[in-house]
């Protein structure tokens, strides 16, 4: 007898069930200066000297600052840095965006003090060989938030100091939605989950349409918008996926019902899958503070959530997979591949 699906079992109670690309979390590298070798070469290849080094980065970084500056006044707004890192970025970006609206550009621009990776001057006594050398710094990075028309609420992560390696950050649930109301399709959502759907079966098809080769454009366009100094150094970034999320949603007709299995399902996922794995997760050193970090994430989540939506969240210690619950939805998130080449 085969193993019984959750959907299957309480297909009745279920309105709609939809699989989406979640969060995506995308690097950009200039190809010949992303490495220490590589900006070595470079250097030489200007007869700049090695130990003059910051002095030739510094003013790309001005010219950062002078074109995020210029961005900010042509949109009629003004940066704003962040001082602490209890403020959380995109909480600041969605009250800036509950004010401005929703319309497709530029909705603010945060910059913060945070560590880069860079490199430093090196003279290696034994070979009389002066190169650079891989180095953890710190500079200021700018936070540039926009509306996307297609992929929704974006946003792109400039730092001011060389090699310049942009972070981008988008959401599959945000283009999806997108979709829905290009194609008339009525929906609601609650956060990045959609709660309700007209039509799931198309809602699934224009998911599963998605093509990660059409946003190479978008890529390339905010990176000649918000690091127009790429072009010193190379043709374009090379961008590669360091983190990608696929959420599967099981949307329920009636809050009553997740809540009336949820606790089994919680509890079932804290359970080891076999003897083996029993012994050796009761055998961990570390058994007790990782079942302290797994409680903290189940009722900090559920407390921290700020709204009156019952909502509540476990991650498994082992694997980068979560299951979550808003309300009358159940979520399984995981994410299929890291770090991997995207062009």
């Amino acid at each position: 007898m085969g193993v019984e699906l959750l959907t299957e079992r309480h297909a009745s109670q279920i309105a709609g069930v939809l699989g989406c690309y979640d969060r995506m979390l995308i690097f950009g590298t200039l190809p010949g200066i992303c490495y220490a070798g590589g900006m070595t070469s470079f250097l030489y290849a200007r007869q700049v000297r090695i130990f003059d080094y910051p002095k030739f980065a510094e003013p790309f970084r001005e010219r950062i600052r002078e074109n995020a500056e210029r961005m900010a006044k042509e949109a009629g707004i003004e940066i704003e840095f962040i001082r602490t890192r209890s403020v959380r970025k995109e909480d600041r970006a969605q009250e800036l965006l509950a004010k401005r609206g929703g319309r497709p550009g530029l909705v603010c621009i945060l910059s913060a003090m945070e560590p880069c990776s860079t490199y430093k001057p090196w003279h290696n006594k034994q070979t009389g060989k002066t190169y650079l050398v891989p180095n953890d710094g710190k500079c200021l990075h700018y936070y540039f938030y926009f509306v996307d028309e297609e992929l929704g609420l974006c946003h792109v992560r400039v730092p001011t100091w060389l090699p310049c390696r942009l972070q981008i950050c988008l959401n599959g649930h945000n283009w999806l939605a997108g979709r829905l109301r290009q194609s008339g399709i009525e929906y609601r959502m609650a956060d990045n989950a959609f709660t309700h759907i007209g039509d799931w079966q198309k809602a699934q098809a224009i998911s599963d349409s998605w093509e990660a080769k059409r946003i190479h454009e978008r890529l390339d366009e905010w990176a000649r918008l918000c690091c127009p100094i790429y072009a010193d150094f190379a043709s374009g970034y090379h961008w590669s996926v360091n983190q990608c999320e696929y959420a599967t949603d099981v949307v329920f007709r009636r809050q009553a019902d997740l809540q009336a299995i949820y606790g089994n399902l919680t509890r079932t996922a804290f359970i080891p899958s076999s003897r083996t794995t029993s012994r050796r997760f009761w055998a961990r050193s570390s058994l007790r503070s990782s079942r302290a970090r797994w409680a903290t994430v189940l009722i900090s989540a559920s407390k921290g959530r700020g709204s009156n939506t019952p909502w509540g969240r476990f991650r498994s210690n082992c694997t980068t997979n979560s299951a979550s619950f808003y309300g009358s939805k159940l979520r399984s998130t995981i994410r299929p591949f890291s770090s991997t080449t995207a062009r």
